[in-house]
């Protein structure tokens, strides 16, 4: 059972946190002892697609090095501005599959419902940078109309929550939510796609367990970290949390240049990942989103380091390289 919502003068921890999270591209690297990579920092890129990243996240970051992965995650620079032939605002082709407000169909048997524009930080590198959230959430009209849609059609066995973030939504919204869905008969399973317990571990509280554990149906948790020092004390006790809440966790990374494109970075994310009790699931080629050109990693190197990672590491700890194509039947392997 959900607890009842904290009162208006005592929120969460985790939203109290999410507030207080730095946004001041100039404040992050003051707090990383890095004033001289002020220069590098673009503000129309900042102004385009705002800095946020928790405090906690920042703490894992190392002081005094500019090319910290984490910090090349979040960091506004003025490479984002330069127009790069390929690269658009929807590069995945989201507008195309659109099926009702908030909902989009691109495989058979799943539904994506976008629950939230929101997230916890802003990655750089996110497809849906340029997405439209404010006339395209399924949270309008109390979710009726993608609930309409998912419910009118009896091929869909599957839902992937979405967003932005899903777990950036309050508890009782989510409640809300799954509680309209739980009226389908022909929904089998829900997925969720979180960066929430890798860059907020705090989320994962008694409310959101409860409503776990409460679910009809089995889950799947996506989390997203591309790097292996994106894991610490507190996400390994939250991620433990979601696993005794019955949930299976899974890792899809994107390979990111100067972020994790070697063998040793992949091999180590895919290493401390399971040994937080998470499965490798997707290695992303980079989708080619208007101002994230300076993140890609050329196929055949992305070729070239997943053989060596199949050479270097069990079969379990490899994820499937792939990249998304527009009107494919599913993600495509490389």
């Amino acid at each position: 059972m959900i607890p009842a919502a904290p009162s208006p003068l005592q929120p969460p921890r985790w939203q109290q946190l999410w507030r207080e999270a730095v946004r001041d591209p100039r404040e992050l690297l003051r707090l990383l002892g890095l004033p001289d990579l002020a220069a590098r920092v673009g503000a129309e890129a900042a102004a385009q697609f705002p800095l946020r990243v928790p405090r906690g996240f920042v703490a894992r970051m190392r002081p005094g090095d500019p090319a910290d992965p984490l910090l090349r995650q979040v960091l506004p620079l003025d490479e984002e501005l330069r127009p790069m032939p390929g690269f658009v605002a929807d590069a995945v082709g989201d507008a195309a599959a659109r099926a009702a407000p908030g909902v989009i169909r691109k495989y058979r048997g799943r539904a994506l419902l976008i629950a939230t524009g929101s997230c916890a930080v802003h990655c750089r590198y996110c497809f849906r940078r340029h997405f439209p959230y404010a006339e395209e959430t399924a949270a309008a009209d109390h979710w009726r109309a993608a609930v309409d849609c998912i419910a009118g059609d009896a091929s869909i066995d599957e839902v992937i929550l979405s967003g932005g973030d899903p777990w950036s939504l309050a508890t009782s919204k989510l409640a809300e939510l799954t509680a309209a869905l739980a009226r389908i008969p022909h929904l089998r399973r829900l997925r969720v796609h979180t960066r929430l317990p890798v860059v907020l571990p705090e989320r994962v509280d008694d409310a959101l367990l409860d409503w776990l554990a409460a679910l009809p149906w089995p889950v799947t948790v996506v989390l997203h970290a591309n790097h292996a020092n994106e894991f610490d004390a507190p996400v390994d006790a939250a991620l433990a949390r979601l696993r005794a809440a019955g949930a299976v966790l899974l890792n899809q990374a994107v390979l990111l240049r100067g972020v994790n494109d070697s063998v040793e970075a992949l091999a180590a994310l895919s290493e401390r990942a399971f040994a937080a009790g998470v499965l490798p699931y997707y290695l992303h080629q980079l989708d080619r989103v208007q101002g994230a050109a300076h993140f890609e990693v050329p196929d055949a190197r992305a070729r070239e380091l997943h053989a060596a990672l199949a050479a270097r590491l069990s079969g379990y700890l490899v994820p499937k390289l792939v990249r998304e194509v527009p009107g494919d039947p599913g993600k495509r392997p490389l």
